[in-house]
């Protein structure tokens, strides 16, 4: 709660939201919510923010992946990251578009898929439009549910994030599978 009340909490929420997309292991999630909780008026606005510094880390991730896989390579693997690295492909294969709506709304780490997009050549603006649907949903979700829940949601939230991210992909997923 002091970071983010601190004066260049935005700053901190943008940069975090950045690298978490890029190469950062710790999601922004937890500032976003604190912010949101200490100024409910301006919820929507760090929302905003969080997603946009998100999205443009995720642009990075992709350059990353698109021009430096080599170098990247080696850390992936020292990291354990590199099965999912191998899944994250195989996703894109199959699904394109959708693997990075749901990578960057779900707690699947986002930064491994905006690497493997460039790695791949994804589409550059389908790869911008999924990750701002994707990233946004989640940001203003987490958002909203902060001004709708209060301290008792913020610690709900905590220790049910990953789970709730999940619900909602399987329910997302089902509604799909519906309709094909």
């Amino acid at each position: 709660m002091q970071w983010a009340e601190h004066r260049h909490a935005s700053r901190y929420l943008m940069g975090l939201s950045f690298a978490e997309s890029s190469f950062f292991p710790i999601p922004p999630d937890v500032m976003l919510a604190p912010m949101a909780l200490a100024k409910p008026q301006k919820a929507w606005h760090f929302a905003m923010l969080t997603t946009l510094a998100s999205v443009a880390g995720g642009a990075a991730g992709y350059l990353i992946g698109a021009f430096a896989f080599d170098i990247v390579e080696p850390v992936l693997h020292s990291a354990g990251y590199w099965d999912t690295y191998l899944k994250a492909k195989a996703w894109f294969v199959e699904w394109g578009f959708w693997v990075v709506f749901l990578a960057g709304f779900s707690p699947i780490p986002y930064k491994i898929f905006t690497i493997t997009a460039g790695a791949i050549s994804m589409a550059f603006i389908p790869f911008i439009i999924a990750s701002l649907i994707g990233r946004g949903a989640r940001f203003f979700l987490v958002a909203g549910l902060m001004v709708w829940g209060g301290e008792k949601m913020q610690k709900t939230l905590r220790q049910y994030i990953d789970q709730l991210g999940w619900i909602i992909i399987i329910a997302l997923l089902a509604v799909y599978l519906l309709y094909i």
